[in-house]
Protein backbone atom coordinates (compact mmCIF):
# COMPACT_ATOMS: atom_id res chain seq x y z
CA UNK A 1 0.00 0.00 0.00
CA UNK A 2 1.49 3.33 -1.05
CA UNK A 3 1.90 5.94 1.66
CA UNK A 4 1.86 9.69 1.45
CA UNK A 5 5.30 11.23 1.01
CA UNK A 6 6.61 14.60 2.15
CA UNK A 7 9.90 14.77 0.28
CA UNK A 8 9.20 18.35 -0.67
CA UNK A 9 8.88 19.72 2.85
CA UNK A 10 11.16 22.67 3.36
CA UNK A 11 13.49 23.05 6.31
CA UNK A 12 12.29 26.03 8.38
CA UNK A 13 14.53 29.02 8.74
CA UNK A 14 16.41 29.35 11.99
CA UNK A 15 19.92 29.58 13.31
CA UNK A 16 19.99 26.96 16.03
CA UNK A 17 21.26 23.44 16.43
CA UNK A 18 18.80 21.86 14.05
CA UNK A 19 17.19 24.90 12.49
CA UNK A 20 13.93 24.52 14.41
CA UNK A 21 13.88 27.74 16.42
CA UNK A 22 11.44 29.27 13.94
CA UNK A 23 8.92 26.56 14.68
CA UNK A 24 6.32 26.90 17.38
CA UNK A 25 4.24 23.99 18.61
CA UNK A 26 0.67 25.25 19.17
CA UNK A 27 -0.91 24.32 22.49
CA UNK A 28 -3.62 22.38 20.70
CA UNK A 29 -1.01 19.90 19.44
CA UNK A 30 -0.24 18.72 22.97
CA UNK A 31 -1.67 15.25 23.57
CA UNK A 32 -3.77 15.91 26.66
CA UNK A 33 -5.02 12.35 27.19
CA UNK A 34 -3.74 8.84 26.43
CA UNK A 35 -5.01 7.34 23.19
CA UNK A 36 -7.11 4.76 25.08
CA UNK A 37 -8.76 7.55 27.10
CA UNK A 38 -9.78 9.08 23.77
CA UNK A 39 -11.66 5.85 23.00
CA UNK A 40 -8.84 4.13 21.12
CA UNK A 41 -6.11 1.60 21.77
CA UNK A 42 -2.54 2.41 22.76
CA UNK A 43 -1.30 1.65 19.27
CA UNK A 44 -3.85 3.99 17.68
CA UNK A 45 -1.39 6.86 17.34
CA UNK A 46 0.34 8.05 14.21
CA UNK A 47 3.81 7.07 13.07
CA UNK A 48 5.96 9.42 11.01
CA UNK A 49 8.89 7.68 9.31
CA UNK A 50 12.03 9.52 8.17
CA UNK A 51 14.48 7.83 5.79
CA UNK A 52 16.96 10.54 4.99
CA UNK A 53 15.01 13.42 3.47
CA UNK A 54 11.98 11.21 2.73
CA UNK A 55 9.05 11.43 5.15
CA UNK A 56 6.09 9.05 5.09
CA UNK A 57 3.04 8.80 7.32
CA UNK A 58 1.50 5.67 8.84
CA UNK A 59 -0.49 4.28 11.74
CA UNK A 60 1.71 2.98 14.57
CA UNK A 61 0.30 -0.53 14.18
CA UNK A 62 1.97 -0.54 10.73
CA UNK A 63 5.41 -0.44 12.37
CA UNK A 64 6.23 -4.07 11.44
CA UNK A 65 6.08 -3.10 7.78
CA UNK A 66 8.75 -0.45 8.34
CA UNK A 67 11.26 -2.89 9.86
CA UNK A 68 12.93 -6.02 8.54
CA UNK A 69 14.07 -9.39 9.83
CA UNK A 70 17.33 -9.06 11.73
CA UNK A 71 16.56 -5.60 13.10
CA UNK A 72 16.97 -5.22 16.86
CA UNK A 73 14.74 -2.93 18.91
CA UNK A 74 16.46 -1.81 22.11
CA UNK A 75 13.80 -1.24 24.80
CA UNK A 76 13.97 0.28 28.26
CA UNK A 77 12.44 -1.94 30.94
CA UNK A 78 12.47 0.71 33.69
CA UNK A 79 9.08 0.98 35.40
CA UNK A 80 7.55 4.39 36.02
CA UNK A 81 7.26 5.43 39.65
CA UNK A 82 4.38 7.34 41.27
CA UNK A 83 7.05 9.97 41.88
CA UNK A 84 4.96 13.03 42.87
CA UNK A 85 4.09 13.49 46.56
CA UNK A 86 2.43 16.43 48.29
CA UNK A 87 4.33 18.15 51.07
CA UNK A 88 4.70 21.37 53.03
CA UNK A 89 7.60 23.72 53.59
CA UNK A 90 6.65 25.93 56.50
CA UNK A 91 3.14 27.08 55.67
CA UNK A 92 3.48 26.58 51.92
CA UNK A 93 2.25 23.59 49.99
CA UNK A 94 4.71 21.98 47.59
CA UNK A 95 4.83 18.92 45.37
CA UNK A 96 7.98 16.84 45.66
CA UNK A 97 9.15 15.09 42.50
CA UNK A 98 11.39 12.18 43.47
CA UNK A 99 13.85 11.96 40.58
CA UNK A 100 16.71 9.55 41.23
CA UNK A 101 17.99 7.37 44.08
CA UNK A 102 21.67 7.95 44.80
CA UNK A 103 24.19 5.28 45.69
CA UNK A 104 24.33 6.62 49.26
CA UNK A 105 20.57 6.23 49.81
CA UNK A 106 19.72 9.90 49.30
CA UNK A 107 17.29 10.99 46.60
CA UNK A 108 17.56 13.74 44.02
CA UNK A 109 14.33 15.69 44.30
CA UNK A 110 12.66 18.71 42.76
CA UNK A 111 10.25 20.90 44.70
CA UNK A 112 7.39 22.26 42.59
CA UNK A 113 4.64 24.78 43.22
CA UNK A 114 1.01 23.55 42.96
CA UNK A 115 -0.77 25.58 40.29
CA UNK A 116 -4.36 24.97 41.44
CA UNK A 117 -5.28 22.74 38.48
CA UNK A 118 -3.74 19.51 39.73
CA UNK A 119 -0.50 20.23 37.92
CA UNK A 120 2.56 22.18 39.08
CA UNK A 121 4.80 25.06 38.12
CA UNK A 122 8.48 25.78 38.73
CA UNK A 123 9.62 26.92 42.16
CA UNK A 124 12.95 28.34 43.31
CA UNK A 125 15.15 25.52 44.60
CA UNK A 126 16.46 25.14 48.14
CA UNK A 127 17.48 26.48 50.47
CA UNK A 128 19.93 24.02 52.00
CA UNK A 129 18.54 22.66 55.25
CA UNK A 130 14.90 23.25 54.28
CA UNK A 131 12.61 20.71 55.89
CA UNK A 132 9.68 19.27 53.91
CA UNK A 133 6.87 17.59 55.82
CA UNK A 134 5.48 14.61 53.92
CA UNK A 135 2.37 12.45 54.45
CA UNK A 136 2.40 9.87 57.21
CA UNK A 137 4.80 11.89 59.36
CA UNK A 138 7.77 11.48 56.99
CA UNK A 139 10.38 14.25 56.72
CA UNK A 140 12.64 15.28 53.86
CA UNK A 141 15.62 17.60 54.27
CA UNK A 142 17.34 19.35 51.37
CA UNK A 143 21.12 19.05 51.60
CA UNK A 144 22.90 20.29 48.46
CA UNK A 145 22.23 20.93 44.77
CA UNK A 146 22.72 17.96 42.50
CA UNK A 147 24.85 20.14 40.23
CA UNK A 148 26.93 22.97 41.73
CA UNK A 149 25.58 26.33 40.64
CA UNK A 150 22.12 24.96 39.74
CA UNK A 151 19.23 24.77 42.15
CA UNK A 152 16.52 22.79 40.38
CA UNK A 153 17.40 19.32 41.67
CA UNK A 154 18.68 18.78 45.21
CA UNK A 155 20.07 15.82 47.09
CA UNK A 156 17.81 15.15 50.05
CA UNK A 157 17.72 12.76 52.97
CA UNK A 158 14.36 11.16 53.72
CA UNK A 159 13.30 9.74 57.08
CA UNK A 160 11.50 6.72 55.57
CA UNK A 161 12.05 4.30 52.71
CA UNK A 162 11.01 6.17 49.60
CA UNK A 163 9.60 3.22 47.57
CA UNK A 164 7.05 2.53 50.31
CA UNK A 165 6.24 6.24 50.60
CA UNK A 166 5.60 6.45 46.86
CA UNK A 167 3.44 3.33 46.79
CA UNK A 168 1.23 4.73 49.54
CA UNK A 169 1.08 8.44 48.76
CA UNK A 170 2.58 9.01 45.32
CA UNK A 171 1.05 9.65 41.92
CA UNK A 172 2.58 9.99 38.45
CA UNK A 173 4.28 13.27 37.62
CA UNK A 174 1.94 15.37 35.54
CA UNK A 175 2.62 18.54 33.58
CA UNK A 176 0.18 21.30 32.72
CA UNK A 177 -0.44 20.23 29.12
CA UNK A 178 -2.26 17.08 30.27
CA UNK A 179 -5.97 17.39 30.94
CA UNK A 180 -6.23 15.46 34.21
CA UNK A 181 -4.52 12.90 36.42
CA UNK A 182 -4.17 9.41 34.96
CA UNK A 183 -3.64 6.11 36.80
CA UNK A 184 -0.10 4.80 37.10
CA UNK A 185 -0.93 2.06 34.59
CA UNK A 186 -1.27 4.74 31.91
CA UNK A 187 2.42 5.55 32.45
CA UNK A 188 3.74 1.98 32.25
CA UNK A 189 4.94 0.49 28.99
CA UNK A 190 4.47 -3.13 27.97
CA UNK A 191 8.20 -3.64 28.66
CA UNK A 192 8.21 -2.27 32.24
CA UNK A 193 9.60 -4.53 34.96
CA UNK A 194 9.70 -3.70 38.69
CA UNK A 195 13.15 -3.23 40.19
CA UNK A 196 14.13 -5.27 43.24
CA UNK A 197 15.42 -2.15 45.04
CA UNK A 198 12.34 -0.06 44.24
CA UNK A 199 14.18 2.17 41.76
CA UNK A 200 12.49 3.26 38.57
CA UNK A 201 11.82 6.20 36.30
CA UNK A 202 10.44 9.48 37.52
CA UNK A 203 8.94 9.97 34.07
CA UNK A 204 7.79 7.30 31.64
CA UNK A 205 10.16 6.10 28.89
CA UNK A 206 7.33 7.14 26.63
CA UNK A 207 8.55 6.12 23.16
CA UNK A 208 7.55 2.53 24.00
CA UNK A 209 4.08 3.44 25.19
CA UNK A 210 2.22 2.61 21.92
CA UNK A 211 3.52 -0.99 21.86
CA UNK A 212 1.00 -3.69 22.71
CA UNK A 213 1.56 -7.39 23.40
CA UNK A 214 -0.02 -8.23 20.04
CA UNK A 215 2.31 -5.86 18.19
CA UNK A 216 5.37 -7.25 19.96
CA UNK A 217 4.30 -10.78 18.97
CA UNK A 218 3.88 -9.73 15.35
CA UNK A 219 7.31 -8.13 15.27
CA UNK A 220 8.92 -11.25 16.74
CA UNK A 221 7.12 -13.41 14.19
CA UNK A 222 8.68 -11.27 11.42
CA UNK A 223 12.19 -11.76 12.76
CA UNK A 224 12.60 -8.51 14.67
CA UNK A 225 14.43 -9.02 17.96
CA UNK A 226 14.18 -7.15 21.26
CA UNK A 227 17.17 -6.22 23.43
CA UNK A 228 16.34 -4.95 26.94
CA UNK A 229 18.31 -2.28 28.78
CA UNK A 230 17.55 -0.31 31.94
CA UNK A 231 17.85 3.43 32.29
CA UNK A 232 15.99 5.06 35.17
CA UNK A 233 14.93 8.45 33.86
CA UNK A 234 14.99 11.46 36.16
CA UNK A 235 12.71 14.44 35.88
CA UNK A 236 12.79 16.20 32.53
CA UNK A 237 12.49 19.93 32.13
CA UNK A 238 9.28 21.24 30.69
CA UNK A 239 10.47 24.81 31.13
CA UNK A 240 14.17 25.31 30.43
CA UNK A 241 15.22 22.28 28.32
CA UNK A 242 18.58 21.89 30.01
CA UNK A 243 20.66 18.81 29.11
CA UNK A 244 19.72 15.63 30.97
CA UNK A 245 21.23 14.97 34.37
CA UNK A 246 23.29 11.82 35.05
CA UNK A 247 21.06 8.74 35.25
CA UNK A 248 21.47 5.14 36.38
CA UNK A 249 21.65 2.52 33.63
CA UNK A 250 22.53 -1.11 32.96
CA UNK A 251 23.32 -2.98 29.76
CA UNK A 252 23.52 -6.74 30.35
CA UNK A 253 25.96 -9.20 28.83
CA UNK A 254 23.06 -10.84 26.96
CA UNK A 255 22.01 -7.55 25.37
CA UNK A 256 25.60 -6.67 24.48
CA UNK A 257 26.04 -10.07 22.79
CA UNK A 258 22.74 -9.80 20.89
CA UNK A 259 23.43 -6.29 19.60
CA UNK A 260 27.00 -7.09 18.55
CA UNK A 261 25.88 -10.27 16.77
CA UNK A 262 23.04 -8.50 14.98
CA UNK A 263 25.30 -5.69 13.83
CA UNK A 264 27.89 -8.20 12.57
CA UNK A 265 25.13 -9.93 10.60
CA UNK A 266 23.92 -6.74 8.94
CA UNK A 267 21.01 -6.02 11.25
CA UNK A 268 20.05 -2.51 12.23
CA UNK A 269 20.09 -1.38 15.87
CA UNK A 270 17.03 0.79 16.52
CA UNK A 271 16.62 2.39 19.92
CA UNK A 272 13.12 2.78 21.32
CA UNK A 273 13.45 6.16 22.99
CA UNK A 274 16.28 8.54 23.77
CA UNK A 275 16.85 6.65 27.03
CA UNK A 276 17.76 3.52 25.06
CA UNK A 277 20.20 5.54 22.94
CA UNK A 278 21.85 6.96 26.04
CA UNK A 279 22.26 3.56 27.66
CA UNK A 280 23.52 1.77 24.54
CA UNK A 281 25.94 4.51 23.57
CA UNK A 282 27.26 4.60 27.16
CA UNK A 283 28.09 0.89 26.86
CA UNK A 284 29.72 1.16 23.41
CA UNK A 285 33.43 1.75 23.01
CA UNK A 286 35.14 3.85 20.37
CA UNK A 287 35.65 0.58 18.48
CA UNK A 288 31.89 0.20 18.05
CA UNK A 289 31.68 -2.85 20.33
CA UNK A 290 29.03 -3.01 23.06
CA UNK A 291 30.23 -4.33 26.42
CA UNK A 292 28.24 -5.02 29.60
CA UNK A 293 28.08 -1.83 31.65
CA UNK A 294 26.18 -0.32 34.56
CA UNK A 295 26.33 2.68 36.84
CA UNK A 296 25.74 6.33 36.10
CA UNK A 297 25.88 7.98 32.71
CA UNK A 298 26.10 11.66 31.95
CA UNK A 299 26.53 11.07 28.21
CA UNK A 300 24.87 13.52 25.85
CA UNK A 301 24.90 12.29 22.25
CA UNK A 302 25.55 15.24 19.93
CA UNK A 303 26.19 15.60 16.19
CA UNK A 304 29.86 16.22 16.97
CA UNK A 305 30.17 12.88 18.79
CA UNK A 306 27.72 10.92 16.68
CA UNK A 307 26.25 7.49 17.47
CA UNK A 308 28.58 4.49 17.64
CA UNK A 309 26.09 1.62 17.66
CA UNK A 310 22.56 2.99 17.16
CA UNK A 311 21.37 3.10 13.53
CA UNK A 312 17.83 4.34 14.07
CA UNK A 313 15.51 5.77 16.70
CA UNK A 314 11.83 5.52 17.57
CA UNK A 315 10.89 8.53 19.65
CA UNK A 316 8.18 11.02 20.46
CA UNK A 317 8.04 14.57 19.16
CA UNK A 318 10.18 17.03 21.11
CA UNK A 319 9.89 20.77 21.64
CA UNK A 320 12.02 22.80 19.18
CA UNK A 321 14.28 23.95 22.06
CA UNK A 322 14.70 20.49 23.63
CA UNK A 323 18.24 19.19 24.11
CA UNK A 324 17.07 15.76 22.89
CA UNK A 325 16.97 17.16 19.36
CA UNK A 326 20.78 17.18 19.30
CA UNK A 327 20.60 13.38 19.65
CA UNK A 328 18.05 13.16 16.84
CA UNK A 329 20.23 15.33 14.62
CA UNK A 330 23.21 13.09 15.37
CA UNK A 331 21.23 10.08 14.13
CA UNK A 332 19.22 11.53 11.25
CA UNK A 333 20.98 14.73 10.18
CA UNK A 334 19.91 18.38 10.25
CA UNK A 335 18.02 18.47 6.95
CA UNK A 336 16.03 15.30 7.59
CA UNK A 337 15.02 16.45 11.06
CA UNK A 338 13.91 19.88 9.93
CA UNK A 339 11.87 18.38 7.11
CA UNK A 340 10.19 15.88 9.42
CA UNK A 341 9.20 18.47 12.01
CA UNK A 342 7.81 20.75 9.32
CA UNK A 343 5.64 17.85 8.13
CA UNK A 344 4.58 16.97 11.68
CA UNK A 345 3.34 20.49 12.32
CA UNK A 346 1.55 20.77 9.00
CA UNK A 347 -0.19 17.42 9.51
CA UNK A 348 -1.13 18.19 13.13
CA UNK A 349 0.82 15.44 14.85
CA UNK A 350 0.45 15.35 18.64
CA UNK A 351 3.35 16.08 21.01
CA UNK A 352 4.46 14.80 24.44
CA UNK A 353 4.22 11.44 26.18
CA UNK A 354 0.69 10.57 25.04
CA UNK A 355 1.27 11.79 21.50
CA UNK A 356 2.39 10.47 18.13
CA UNK A 357 5.71 8.80 17.30
CA UNK A 358 8.62 9.41 14.93
CA UNK A 359 10.79 6.62 13.47
CA UNK A 360 14.17 7.74 12.14
CA UNK A 361 15.86 5.17 9.90
CA UNK A 362 19.06 5.22 7.84
CA UNK A 363 18.88 6.80 4.41
CA UNK A 364 18.33 3.79 2.17
CA UNK A 365 16.55 3.13 -1.14
CA UNK A 366 13.56 0.94 -0.31
CA UNK A 367 11.23 3.55 -1.78
CA UNK A 368 11.49 6.91 -3.50
CA UNK A 369 9.03 9.75 -3.44
CA UNK A 370 8.57 11.57 -6.73
CA UNK A 371 5.85 14.20 -7.11
CA UNK A 372 3.95 12.75 -4.17
CA UNK A 373 3.95 9.13 -5.44
CA UNK A 374 5.71 6.12 -3.91
CA UNK A 375 7.88 4.17 -6.37
CA UNK A 376 9.30 0.81 -5.39
CA UNK A 377 12.69 -0.68 -6.30
CA UNK A 378 10.93 -2.93 -8.82
CA UNK A 379 9.52 0.15 -10.54
CA UNK A 380 13.02 1.66 -10.66
CA UNK A 381 14.42 -1.44 -12.34
CA UNK A 382 11.87 -1.08 -15.14
CA UNK A 383 12.74 2.57 -15.81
Amino acid sequence: MAKECDEGDQVPRGGGAVGLEGLRVPDELSARLPAEARGRGRDDVRLMVSRGSQVTHHAFRELPGQLRAGDVLVVNTSATLPAAVNGRVGGDGVVVHFSTRGDDGRWAVELRRPDGTGSTGPRPGGPAGALVRLPGGARLRLEEPLTPGADRLWWASVSVRVPGLLRRYGRPIRYAYTERDQPLTAYQTVFALPSADGAGSAEMPSAARPFTQALVAELVSRGVQFAPIVLHTGVASAETHEPPYPERFAVSAATAWLVNAARAGGGRIIAVGTTAVRAMESATGADGVVRPASGWTGLVVTPERGPRIVDGLLTGLHEPEASHLLMLEAIAGRVALGRAYSAALRRLYLWHEFGDVHLLLPDEIPTHCIAGATISKNDLRSM
